[in-house]
């Protein structure tokens, strides 16, 4: 093996500036970088490179792997930027995150901690969800990924490695079970494809088979249009990929195939290998890891500080104050660390026990404590509340492999028992949830919920919507045809009731806050969203009624536009407004709100319906505030204190004898 082998490639720490700056970019909202999140899998393929070829180096030349020795160098490398990332990032959020909020970074602390971030987030929202920029360590995913990575190839190298063809076929067999894995289940799994360590192995793979098979061979100098080719496919990644057509999946192919090319290429004299090595994109490639680390929490907290930014300068701002960040965690955190080489791996695991005590005891102590509400006043803390009361006990809730509504998600509330009452609809059902399970209880009659979040309950009826996935529009239509083959599997069931957001479904748009939110009906051959709802529940209610005594539609709650809890509360906690400007947006006049729910309510025809209105509007105003209690999770959803006070709505549905 040619010394040249082992020298240090600068062309490597260009590379990482192309991995690193598209994804800041992307992170910050640069127009047109639709795929500036593909970085990352720039990054995996040259960890997978750098690390297979170090630790396959080591073994030939020792027979053997010092597994100590190993992952004192992992963690003089990262943990020490990391832990300050974390101490800053505990210190801000004690400061301006509201308590569910900080009860959630406390969570993502532990897990990020012992390198389980992955994990945690896959069973949460997605990547690409709205909520996911306000994780503060939301990017600790992929660090969780490499660790999990760093824990794994060792042990295959130290198992299979006596016999190197053996353990070729273990990793190519592995990388090849990731990549179709990946592949074939992203268009139903995204979320899980794109966390989980087994769903990415094979990208950190490609880079170690590149290693292997250069491995003790004389450096390849090829012509210059493999770099080319490389860069052409990395860069095109950034702009051509798209998360709606489902990442990683075939897509990440791209960035990853561009990134071996230029790997493998990356000795040879040629343009592209020259300008990876001129002095500044080897800087930003050094401080790259820093740079990762920091960018994230900054855009999180300035976005959330600042309620979205006032143009590109202040975003300019935003994105300098990170790369200054990063270059002070490079120069006086990450650079000492990594130098320090005569140290025993005791101390070394000494010094990192402490800081993970600090970060795993300060976490649980956040989480455990509710995210410490008591740091903000009374005012405050009224739309604090309001904020957090949504969580429910779902845990009865089952999913049948096989027969009636399989597939299909079932919630049984109230005494146990078949159900005599059928509650179907989108989110809104999860907003009166507690109001329909106290009814249920007080009436002493089983109830079942079927709630599938944006998701109208009309038969024939299918929809895209800008806030979901092709997936989940999909999954939507499917979850009703199974419905409505299966309804009259339900035989004690007497009345049924229809929850949802019917003005947005008649109308195709959100209000006030959530006015970019669209959605588009489509079937029983109308082109419009109004008459599909209006053909939708005639013939809903008419498939209903054949099988059932009574059918409702429950009026939907009045939209309070411009109201919205968590920034109600985050307002008045960073003095952006005083008690008085929070309460002028908690209210709306009654005539808007029948304006805007006037084409529903034509729409439900000869329905009996549920009306709502009493608890939240007077004569003239609907408001989401009583007194200083906050009825309103968001513009649209109650909470479920409000959700109790309207139970005596509901008794009617569990009133009467089954049909059957």
């Amino acid at each position: 093996m040619s010394q040249e082998t082992h020298a240090y490639r600068p062309e490597i720490d260009g590379l990482r500036t192309i991995a690193i700056l598209p994804v800041v970019l992307y992170h910050f909202g640069t127009p047109s970088l639709d795929g500036g999140f593909a970085g990352v899998d720039v990054f995996f393929v040259i960890s997978g490179y750098l690390i297979g070829g170090l630790l396959w180096r080591e073994y030939t030349d020792t027979n053997g792997l010092n597994l100590a020795r190993f992952y004192i160098r992992r963690v003089k490398r990262l943990a020490p930027a990391f832990f300050a990332m974390a101490f800053a990032t505990s210190l801000v959020g004690w400061l301006i995150l509201l308590p569910f909020e900080f009860r959630e970074y406390g969570k993502s602390l532990v897990a990020a901690t012992v390198y389980l971030s992955n994990v945690l987030f896959f069973r949460g929202e997605g990547y690409f969800d709205i909520g996911a920029e306000s994780k503060v360590l939301l990017h600790t995913w992929s660090l969780s990924v490499e660790e999990q990575f760093y824990i794994a190839l060792p042990l295959i190298i130290l198992l299979a490695a006596r016999w190197k063809r053996l353990l070729l076929v273990v990793l190519w067999l592995s990388f090849l079970a990731s990549l179709a894995a990946t592949i074939w289940l992203t268009p139903t799994h995204q979320t899980a494809t794109f966390y989980l360590f087994h769903f990415r192995a094979w990208e950190l793979l490609a880079g170690v088979l590149l290693a292997l098979s250069m491995a003790g061979k004389q450096t390849f100098h090829g012509p210059a249009w493999i770099s080319w080719l490389g860069l052409s496919f990395v860069l095109l990644s950034f702009f051509w990929i798209d998360e709606a057509r489902g990442f990683p999946g075939w897509q990440a192919l791209l960035p990853v195939a561009g990134t071996l090319l230029l790997l493998v290429n990356g000795r040879s004299g040629n343009l592209v290998n020259g300008l990876l090595s001129k002095s500044g994109p080897v800087f930003i490639g050094k401080i790259s890891y820093s740079l990762y680390l920091w960018h994230w929490p900054v855009f999180v907290y300035s976005n959330y500080w600042r309620d979205g930014y006032s143009g590109w300068l202040e975003v300019g701002i935003w994105i300098a104050l990170s790369f200054a960040l990063a270059t002070l965690s490079w120069r006086f955190i990450e650079t000492p660390f990594r130098q320090i080489t005569r140290t025993s791996g005791r101390k070394v695991l000494a010094a990192l026990a402490a800081p993970s005590a600090i970060t795993l005891g300060f976490g649980l102590f956040v989480y455990l404590h509710d995210g410490l509400p008591q740091r903000f006043d009374r005012a405050t803390q009224a739309h604090i509340k309001a904020s957090g009361d949504f969580l429910q006990d779902w845990s009865r809730c089952h999913v049948p492999d096989i027969g009636p509504f399989a597939g299909v998600e079932l919630c049984p509330i109230g005494p146990e028992g078949a159900p005599e009452v059928l509650i179907w609809g989108d989110s809104h059902v999860r907003a009166i949830k507690e109001g329909l399970e106290m009814a249920s209880w007080e009436a002493d009659a089983p109830g079942l919920i079927i709630w599938h979040a944006g998701c109208p309950p009309l038969f024939g009826v299918s929809k895209t919507e800008s806030y979901a996935t092709p997936s989940e529009d999909a999954a939507c239509t499917k979850v009703k045809s199974v419905i409505e083959r299966d309804i009259d599997a339900l035989d004690s069931v007497h009345t049924v009731l229809l929850v949802g957001r019917w003005s947005y479904y008649a109308t195709g748009h959100g209000i006030g806050l959530d006015e970019g939110n669209t959605i588009r009906l489509m079937g029983h051959g109308k082109a419009d969203n109004t008459s599909v709802l209006r053909t939708g529940i005639e013939q809903t209610l008419r498939r209903l009624r054949s099988e059932f005594d009574q059918v409702f539609v429950f009026e939907q709650i009045p939209e309070v536009p411009l109201y919205d809890s968590r920034r109600a509360a985050r307002d008045l906690a960073h003095g952006h407004r005083a008690p008085g400007q929070v309460a002028k947006t908690a209210r709306i006049s009654r005539n808007a709100v029948q304006q805007r729910q006037s084409l529903a309510r034509e729409a439900f025809g000869d329905a009996k319906v549920l009306e709502s209105w009493d608890k939240f509007c007077d004569a003239r105003i609907c408001s989401a505030l009583d007194g200083e209690e906050s009825l309103y999770f968001d513009n649209n959803h109650i909470t479920n204190s409000a959700a109790r006070t309207i139970r005596p709505l509901f008794q009617i549905l569990f009133e009467g004898n089954s049909k059957k």
